[in-house]
Parts: C-alpha cells; sequence; structure tokens
C-alpha cells in the first residue's frame, strides 16, 4: 500500500479527567448565587455575564440568539494570536473577559503611531466584543479573583510563553482537575513540547521559520514576509475553530467534559503550506520563490497593463478557452503546446510572452470588464483604501462602525461571515484599559470598599469615569 505524506493536525487536544453531572449541574458560587447552569428547557448554559451584576449603561444583555451566547471566555491574552482568536469568540456572542496588567495593558496599546487620542490602532482592530479587567496576577488578591472567574468559564485562553501559567498557579493539568468542565486553549509561537517550545515568536520569526517567506517574493530578490501577520492571525483562526470543536464536543458528553488544546503559531504556518508542502512530499523538489504566480496553474500571475496591473487567474482549460477567445487569442487556444494546464506549465516561458503582450497594450478597467463578462476571473489590485471604499464591500458590511467609550466611534474590519438565524453584532467597542474592573469584580462578589482598597494598592485598574 502507498503512503502518502501530509501535513499533520495542528491542534492537540486532551480530554480532562473526572466527571462533570449532566445538563441540570449547577456551579455555587460565593455567597451561594448561582454561577452558571445549563438550561434544561433551552439547552444552553448561561454565562457568567446573565448573573453577575452589571452597569446596565456599559453591559449590554447578551443576545441568546448568538452562536456563542451563554459561553464565557476568560482572556489571558495578549498582542494578536490570543487577541484574534477571542475576538471571534466575542463575535460569535461569547462573554469574553480580557484581563490585562494594571498601568500598561495590552502591550498593543502602545504600539504605534497611529494613535488616535491615546488609543493604538493597532489594539482597537483586534479587540471589539470583549469587556477588559485590569488585574495584577502576581498579587494574592489578583490570584484569587483569577480563580474565582476560572470556577465561572466554559473557556480559558493564555498565549504566554509555555510554563507561565504553570509557575502562577493556574496550569491546565491543575485547572482541569478542578473545573473537569473548562476548556483551556494554550497558544504558542512553537507549541508546549518539544526541543524548540521555549524560543521566542513574534510573527516575522515564525514566518521565516516555518519556510513561509522561502515561498514569498520575487525570483532571486530576499526572503519576504506577507503584508499582514499571517503567523499570529492563523495561529488564532485555529485556536477559535478548536475551541468551538471543543465545546460542541462537550454539548455531546453526558460527562460534559472539557478538554485541553495546544497549537502554535509554526503548526497554523505548516498548515496553510497545503500544495506547497505536498509538491515537496510527492516530487522531493523545494518549492521556491515565484512571486505572484502559481507553481502548478498557468497563467495565473499579475501582468502589467497599459495604466497598471491586473490579476488573472485561469484555472482549469475551458477558461483558458474563453480568456483566449476575449483576448483576441485565439491562436493560442489551438495551440498544442497550450491545451493543458500541464502544457501551459511546461512552456510557461512562451506563455507569459504571449499574455504579457496581450495585456500590456490596453488599460486595466478595459481587461477587467471584458473578461468579467466571459467569466474568466481576473480584478485589479487595490491598495486599502480602495478595497474599504469597493462597493461589494460595503454591500456586505465587510467594514463596520464599532462603540467606543472615549472616541464615540472607531471604524473597524466588520465580520466575515453572516448568520441566517442567529445574527451576531457588535455589542462592546474596542474597550479602554480597565474599562470593566468595577462591574465584574462587584458581579464576582467583592464589596466597593474592597474594590476600592485594590485600585489604591495598584492590584486593580478602573478607567476613568467618563466626563457627565
Amino acid at each position: 500500500m502507498a503512503v502518502i505524506r501530509q501535513i499533520g493536525a495542528i491542534i492537540a487536544t486532551v480530554y480532562s479527567p473526572g466527571f462533570f453531572p449532566p445538563s441540570s449541574h449547577v456551579d455555587p458560587a460565593p455567597g451561594g448565587r448561582v454561577a452558571s447552569h445549563v438550561d434544561p428547557d433551552l439547552g444552553v448554559r448561561v454565562s457568567l455575564q446573565e448573573f453577575l451584576v452589571q452597569s446596565p449603561e456599559s453591559s449590554p444583555a447578551p443576545s441568546l440568539a448568538a452562536p456563542l451566547s451563554g459561553i464565557t471566555v476568560v482572556d489571558l491574552t495578549r498582542v494578536m494570536t490570543g487577541p484574534y482568536a477571542t475576538m471571534m469568540l466575542g463575535d460569535l456572542g461569547a462573554d469574553v473577559i480580557k484581563i490585562e496588567r494594571p498601568g500598561k495593558g495590552d502591550d498593543t496599546r502602545h504600539w504605534g503611531p497611529p494613535f488616535v487620542d491615546g488609543e493604538a490602532s493597532y489594539f482597537l482592530s483586534v479587540n471589539r466584543n470583549k469587556r477588559s479587567l485590569a488585574l495584577d496576577l502576581k498579587s494574592d488578591a489578583g490570584k484569587d479573583v483569577l480563580a474565582r472567574l476560572i470556577e465561572r468559564a466554559d473557556v480559558l485562553v493564555e498565549n504566554f510563553s509555555p510554563g507561565t501559567m504553570d509557575r502562577l498557579g493556574f496550569g491546565h493539568e491543575a485547572m482541569l482537575a478542578k473545573h473537569p468542565s473548562l476548556i483551556y486553549a494554550s497558544i504558542s509561537g512553537f507549541g508546549q513540547t518539544g526541543p524548540g517550545k521555549d524560543r521566542t515568536a513574534y510573527d516575522l520569526i515564525v514566518q521565516g521559520m516555518s519556510g513561509m517567506m522561502s515561498i514569498t517574493g520575487h525570483p532571486g530578490g530576499p526572503p519576504t514576509k506577507l503584508g499582514v501577520p499571517i503567523a499570529d492571525i492563523a495561529a488564532g483562526m485555529f485556536a477559535a475553530f478548536a475551541i468551538n470543536g471543543a465545546l460542541f464536543a462537550r454539548e455531546r458528553d453526558p460527562e460534559r467534559r472539557g478538554q485541553y488544546i495546544d497549537t502554535s503559531m509554526l503548526g497554523g504556518q505548516i498548515a496553510l503550506l497545503t500544495y506547497q508542502a505536498g509538491i515537496l512530499f510527492t516530487t522531493g523538489r523545494v518549492p521556491e520563490m515565484l512571486g505572484n504566480a502559481h507553481p502548478i496553474v498557468a497563467p495565473y500571475d499579475t501582468y502589467p497593463t497599459a495604466d497598471g496591473f491586473v490579476n488573472i487567474a485561469v484555472g482549469n482549460d475551458g477558461i483558458w478557452q474563453r480568456f483566449c477567445r476575449t483576448m483576441d487569442l485565439a491562436e493560442c487556444g489551438d495551440d498544442p503546446r497550450f491545451e493543458t494546464n500541464a502544457g501551459r506549465i511546461t512552456n510557461l516561458a512562451e506563455l507569459n510572452v504571449i499574455v504579457n503582450a496581450a495585456l500590456s497594450r490596453l488599460p486595466t478597467e478595459e481587461i477587467v470588464e471584458r473578461l468579467d463578462r466571459a467569466s474568466v476571473p481576473c480584478g485589479p489590485i487595490h491598495d486599502v483604501r480602495e478595497v474599504m471604499d469597493d462597493p461589494q464591500v460595503q454591500h456586505q458590511e465587510l467594514v463596520r462602525q464599532v462603540p467606543h467609550s472615549t472616541l464615540g466611534e472607531v471604524t473597524v474590519a466588520g465580520f466575515p461571515y453572516h448568520f441566517s438565524g442567529t445574527p451576531i453584532d457588535n455589542r462592546y467597542g474596542p474597550p479602554v484599559l480597565g474599562e470593566h474592573t468595577r462591574e465584574i469584580l462587584a458581579g464576582l462578589g467583592y464589596s466597593d470598599a474592597t474594590i476600592d482598597a485594590w485600585c489604591a494598592a495598584g492590584v486593580v485598574q478602573q478607567a476613568p469615569a467618563e466626563p457627565s
């Protein structure tokens, strides 16, 4: 039997030990209050947010219509990987409690310029639909608060260096032993185990070490990273995907067991190599930089036009014939060298001479209009402003205005998906540091006097009250 090499699973999960009672289970909270339970009629877990005392002005009631409504997430992440994952969970309706360091907060609050009245655009871009609790996790009081939050949580997400959570006393083995229904996700640069687990990771480092930069850029040029932090974003997306899978598995499990999830930036990039890795596995040939060209499909590239550039993607032989007819290249459609994709790849240099000559004499807009009518995949190259102003982007609401407690509204990229039966919305804008500290602590049962004392001692930080 032949063996085909493929990229393996990028997410490791470990079922937690122990027993979690069925849907009638109720977790006791301090003072005898109900913290969370599964409603037997609705079949959903009622979240911490629904039981905590909140300020009605700043905390809109959760919508049971949202897919993850009723799910509480303790967010111990910063920068991009974790915040992207928890933003996705928050967008789906989860109550995400973002825990940050008093006085400083998430590192990206200080990444800039640009800043808008002191708020970093980087932070604003990936932190909507979260509540901010500024809490010193090295203090005894801070650890007590975190322990209470975890008692009530469905999910914990962290992206500290491996071993940090253990040193704080909140490692996954201890937490799952104590809270068997908890889903605990760790996102790291290189994974929680193995010889490289302790390496320090940022997006650039992982893009380089994953092979991604070796296939990005033009032949003969330097290694090039993608224009967005793809190693960060992919790790966050895979983590959110895995968390949703674990939540679904818990709902189907009579014992309602949670589990541990281990995913990494490196793992995410290996997963994205897809057919590039397939080339290596099947031929032994190491993929190289091809600019914007495709290694196994042609013509598929960015071509110069009379006034700029155009992208053309001929994905099959039928599209090739339509392209030839539309661009007055009938002789190429009949040329045996170019009849099949394999032939076009074999004779790519000759093909590119012909295609470049045909496209370089016409303006981009005319080429796009012609090829669109013929259903040949094509498009202009937009800059970021042009794409945000594009009518299709506006129609799909891929740019959204979200509320902000000090800025009024901020513009961010919108939701890339739409639900017909369980709509999602911007319940919270990106929070200022400590914006929800008091309401969260009060909901956990701490008195105003205790909260005031902790604020004075620097254990917690509360955002300044808005001027009346």
